[in-house]
């Protein structure tokens, strides 16, 4: 079989009329052009190039084949170019797995302004608060909050979810804004019968009056005045600037999980995926208002 870099090493020395010119084009050495070509003419039984000292002249059969190699040069360049351009503009579909509140509250915009800038585009978001597996699941992106633990992927890092220890202002005037201290009597809103809250530097392990497993439930159990929840500031940032809670302990945050939209690989990254975490890239950080609350009361 001819390779096909020797019939487009042909077409280049016609159209430049030159050895050497097709050989500077191309970054190789004359003696390398003259060797190949010579090559193609014994492949093929037939003389393509008359040469002289002065000049380069093509033969009969070389002009024939000529005329079908350069057609079939231009369709690799076509061919080279649609995938260039499909690289630099999104197409096709873009699986993307986010936790279920981080997608709800961020992704929508998000992906609406992605839609709208790259019609060819189509988006498949699943919602899951479990750790996927990108590769097995066919998924492009993944947004991933919390430590990361699998090295093989690729994680570019989106920014901070601060998290708050809020209470209602009902809960406040009945109990007195706590200290730091106080938690570990206090009546808190938990995800485990026993954990550890850590405020101003005091590590308390609680006892929880209220046992939830979801993040919005504790938030709205806080606005009912149920007890003192630790929820993200995505979360309760519009409650917060409502009155309907209030942060304790300052507005430094009670802990804070980085953001990753992790993938597979950076080589040849697909333009759907390299846009769209450019995209999530642009969002701000979760931040809460300050908002005071009545004074502690002194022990």
């Amino acid at each position: 079989m001819i390779p096909p870099a020797d019939m487009m090493l042909f077409v280049a020395v016609v159209r430049e009329e030159s050895f050497t010119r097709a050989a500077r084009q191309l970054g190789i050495t004359k003696q390398t052009v003259s060797e190949r070509i010579g090559n193609l003419e014994a492949r093929l039984g037939v003389r393509l190039l008359e040469r002289t000292t002065r000049r380069l002249r093509v033969t009969g059969a070389g002009a024939t084949y000529y005329e079908r190699c350069s057609a079939i040069a231009a369709q690799i360049d076509e061919a080279n170019s649609e995938v260039q351009h499909r690289q630099a503009e999104p197409t096709g579909l873009l699986r993307v797995s986010s936790p279920v509140l981080y997608g709800r509250r961020y992704l929508t915009p998000v992906v609406s302004r992605y839609l709208a800038r790259h019609p060819q585009a189509r988006v498949e978001l699943v919602l899951a608060d479990r750790r996927v597996h990108l590769i097995e699941e066919g998924l492009d992106v993944a947004i991933h909050i919390g430590p990361l633990d699998d090295s093989s992927l690729v994680a570019r890092k989106l920014g901070e979810s601060p998290f708050h220890f809020v209470a209602s202002p009902r809960f406040l005037s009945k109990y007195g804004m706590p200290s730091a201290r106080d938690l570990r009597s206090a009546r808190c809103i938990g995800f485990s019968a026993f954990e550890t809250w850590e405020a101003e530097g005091v590590k308390s392990r609680i006892d929880p009056v209220l046992t939830v497993n979801d993040l919005e439930l504790a938030c709205d159990a806080a606005i009912d005045g149920v007890g003192i929840a630790r929820v993200p500031a995505i979360l309760c940032r519009d409650a917060v600037r409502e009155g309907r809670l209030k942060i304790l302990f300052g507005p430094r945050p009670a802990m804070s999980r980085a953001i990753h939209a992790v993938y597979p690989s950076r080589l040849n990254l697909p333009a759907k995926v390299r846009l769209f975490v450019d995209a999530m890239a642009t969002l701000a950080e979760p931040t809460v208002p300050p908002h005071k609350g009545p004074r502690r009361k002194r022990s």
